[in-house]
Order: structure tokens, then C-alpha cells, then sequence
């Protein structure tokens, strides 16, 4: 066995990846939670807003960009790239610039973040084995999502009215690039092309893609507009940070237990159960007073943790239904879809809300959730019960981390179809 092969089978070797990204996270969960708490107390509600679909948008660029870029210069010096990306635009925040510039800046993560969880995730798949893989991405995930809520919380322990905040975020993200920079990994091979097409996705699995579509608009409204809403309901400081972070934790109470649900009863079934949460804790987000802080904690985390289950699920659920050849343009068709609805979704509201109400993300959610689970009952209806046999292992994903590592990586496609053999043969 050669040594580069030695290095490829090893859980250790893609320590230096996830190391990375989770520091990165940091960064990113102070800066999601720094923008809009800054720009709605100082009363630039509207650019706190427009900052959400600004930052889908630019994710949207990103995924389209990712694959020529990565065949231009390779995964390392992309890497580096994009992380100098993050950097300029924390910077443009620190410099304490007129808002229009926060909502570039805020696109401009977007496309970097993006381009990197990319990256990371051609790497990881490319690096891992058959028989570790579904352990170290689920692992990858559940450590990006917790930074995230730890960089939220990180937030809340330094002064909002100076420039410290967007400061840490430059210096942790150049922290982040030394683990790339001194992996031992071998580059992966030339990314494939992207191939988006939507007529197939739909006929394999119309649920699996009317669901990723929803799970783009609802992750992103509840994240981007949470704690904007706290903000103007006059929340404090630590308070924002510490919901943003319980908010994370949806990860592990909600979402891993309801995916492993689905790999037992008919996806569909929770799908639509996992609507009906959503619907319910609307409601009550609707309702909870803001003087019983701990039950709008709770209330948010079940909130975020469903919205999070409906991407995985609903991404698993059109897996289970492809042919192994149709792995690639699958993926990359459901990612550019999560991203579209990303994008759309939040900027109705940001135009809507100074009309409706500060509320208005919420009722967004509740109807979105709806018209999804209306749409599953009818698709249960039609087509009765899936076959058991169908169902691959569920893997625990975040929606504010669509899965794109077979957009980037050649041999995706088939280590996947490997993967699902095994499992259906087990």
C-alpha cells in the first residue's frame, strides 16, 4: 500500500478538514448573529433584513462558481481563496461603513461559505472510506452546527458597540487556514462538471425535491430572522446569542432522532409529522411572551431542529429512490434548488414584513410547512406506502449545509452506490 493510499484510509487524515471548518464556524455563528442584532438596534431593520437573502444569494453564486474554480486552481489554494473571501468581508463590517456595505459583505460570505463547505465536503468524501464515510461526515456536520451555536454564544461575551466581534471572526478564519494548509491529504481529483436537472430530480422523488425546496426557504428564514426578531422585541445582547445557540442544538434533539425514525417507517410519514411540528411550534413562537425566556428557548429549538429534519430527510428520501447514475445531477440539482428557494424566500419577507409586521417570518414558516405537508398527503394518496427495501441509512445533515460533495467529487457517484448496496443487502 503506498503512502498516499495509507494516508486516504485513515479517520486521523481528515482531522486537519473538520478542524478547519469548525473554526470557521466560529466565525460564522458570531457573524450571523453580530449583523442582525447590530444593524436592527442602531434601526437599519431593512438592511438587517435584506442581509438574509443577500447572504442565500451569494451561496447561490458560490455553488455555481465552486466547480469551475476548484478545476482552475485545486481544493487547497481554493481554500485559501475563499477564506480570504470571509476575511474581506469582516473586514468591511469592522470598518464600520455605511449598511449597504454589510449586505455586500454579507453576500460575500455567502459565496466563500459555500465554496468551502464544498470543498471540505469533496475532500472528506474523497478521503474516507466505504466503511467509516456516513460516521465521519455525520461527525463533520454535528461539529460545524455546535461551532456555529458556540460562535452565537461567543457573541454574547463581547461589547456590540465596537468592532471586536467582526475582529475574532478575521482572526479565527485565518486560523482555520493553517489545517488545510498543512494537511498531508492529497488533493482530490478534477471536479465534475455541474449538472442541474430538475425534470429528473422530479421524477424520481417530486416529494424528495418539493422538500429540499421548502427546507431552503424555511432554514434560512428561521435562522437569518430570529434574531432580528428578538432584537426588536428587545432582547438582550446574551439573550440573542444564548437562543441562537440553543437554537443549534436542534441538530442533536430533534432532527437525529427523527431521522432515525425515517430509516424504519415511510420517510413521507415524517415528513409530514415533522411538518406538523413545524406548525405547531409557529404557533407557539406566535404566542410565547418574551418575559419566559427559557420556554422561547425551547419553543426556537424545536423550531430549528424540524426545519433541519425536513432538508435531511427529504434529501435521503430522494436518494433512496436513484439509480446510482443519477447520484450527481441529483445532487447538484437539489443544491442549486435549496439555494434558489434560499434566496426567494427571505426576500418576499424582507419586503413583506414592513407591511405585515415583525412577525411575518413566522406565519411564512407555518405556510410554508403547510403547503408541504398538503402536498406529501396527496403524494401518500397517490402512491400508497414505500417498499422498506427502499430506504438507505439516514445520515444526519444540516439544511444550512446542503450536501454537495458529488457536484465536486468524480468517484461520488460511485462510492454511493457502493454504500447503498451494502445497505440493502444488510
Amino acid at each position: 500500500m503506498t503512502a498516499q493510499a495509507q494516508v486516504r484510509v485513515s479517520p486521523l487524515s481528515i482531522a486537519s478538514i473538520i478542524l478547519s471548518m469548525t473554526i470557521a464556524a466560529i466565525g460564522s455563528g458570531i457573524m450571523a448573529t453580530y449583523v442582525p442584532f447590530v444593524l436592527t438596534q442602531s434601526g437599519e431593520t431593512w438592511a438587517a433584513r435584506l442581509a438574509v437573502p443577500a447572504l442565500a444569494f451569494g451561496g447561490l453564486l458560490g455553488c455555481v462558481l465552486a466547480g469551475p474554480l476548484i478545476r482552475r486552481v485545486g481544493h487547497a489554494r481554493l481554500f485559501a481563496c475563499s477564506m480570504s473571501m470571509v476575511i474581506i468581508g469582516a473586514v468591511l463590517v469592522a470598518a464600520d461603513l455605511p449598511a449597504a456595505w454589510w449586505i455586500l459583505a454579507r453576500a460575500i460570505y455567502g459565496a466563500a461559505s459555500n465554496v468551502n463547505f464544498i470543498i471540505a465536503q469533496s475532500w472528506l468524501n474523497h478521503a474516507a472510506s466505504n466503511e467509516w464515510r456516513g460516521r465521519a461526515m455525520s461527525f463533520f456536520y454535528m461539529a460545524f452546527v455546535l461551532a456555529l451555536g458556540g460562535g452565537a454564544w461567543l457573541f454574547g461575551q463581547v461589547p456590540a458597540d465596537s468592532n471586536l466581534a467582526p475582529l475574532i471572526v478575521v482572526f479565527v478564519t485565518a486560523l482555520s487556514i493553517l489545517p488545510i494548509g498543512l494537511t498531508r491529504l492529497p488533493n482530490p481529483p478534477a471536479p465534475a462538471s455541474v449538472s442541474v436537472n430538475v425534470r429528473m430530480a422530479w421524477k424520481i422523488s417530486p416529494v424528495g425535491l418539493v422538500g429540499v425546496l421548502a427546507s431552503g426557504g424555511l432554514s434560512m428564514v428561521v435562522q437569518g430572522f430570529t434574531p432580528i426578531y428578538a432584537t426588536l422585541n428587545g432582547v438582550t445582547q446574551g439573550e440573542v446569542a444564548l437562543l441562537m445557540l440553543v437554537m443549534q442544538t436542534g441538530l442533536l434533539f430533534v432532527q437525529y432522532p427523527l431521522g432515525i425514525i425515517s430509516d424504519r417507517l415511510d420517510r413521507r410519514v415524517v415528513l409530514l409529522f415533522t411538518c406538523g411540528l413545524i406548525v405547531v411550534a409557529g404557533f407557539a413562537a406566535l404566542m410565547v411572551s418574551f418575559t419566559t425566556f427559557v420556554l422561547l428557548m425551547i419553543v426556537f429549538l424545536v423550531f430549528g431542529g424540524a426545519v433541519e429534519t425536513v432538508y435531511s430527510v427529504a434529501n435521503a428520501h430522494a436518494n433512496d429512490r436513484a439509480d446510482p447514475g443519477d447520484f450527481v445531477p441529483l445532487s447538484s440539482t437539489l443544491l442549486v434548488a435549496w439555494s434558489t428557494a434560499a434566496t426567494i424566500v427571505p426576500l418576499c419577507i424582507t419586503f413583506l414584513a414592513p407591511v405585515l409586521g415583525q412577525q411575518t417570518f413566522i406565519y411564512a414558516i407555518i405556510l410554508v410547512a403547510t403547503a408541504y405537508g398538503l402536498y406529501i398527503v396527496f403524494r401518500l394518496k397517490e402512491r400508497g406506502p414505500a417498499p422498506e427495501d427502499e430506504r438507505e441509512s439516514h445520515e444526519m445533515r444540516s439544511a444550512q449545509m446542503p450536501n454537495a460533495a458529488t457536484m465536486t467529487e468524480p468517484g461520488a457517484a460511485e462510492a454511493q452506490a457502493e454504500a447503498k448496496a451494502q445497505a440493502l443487502e444488510g
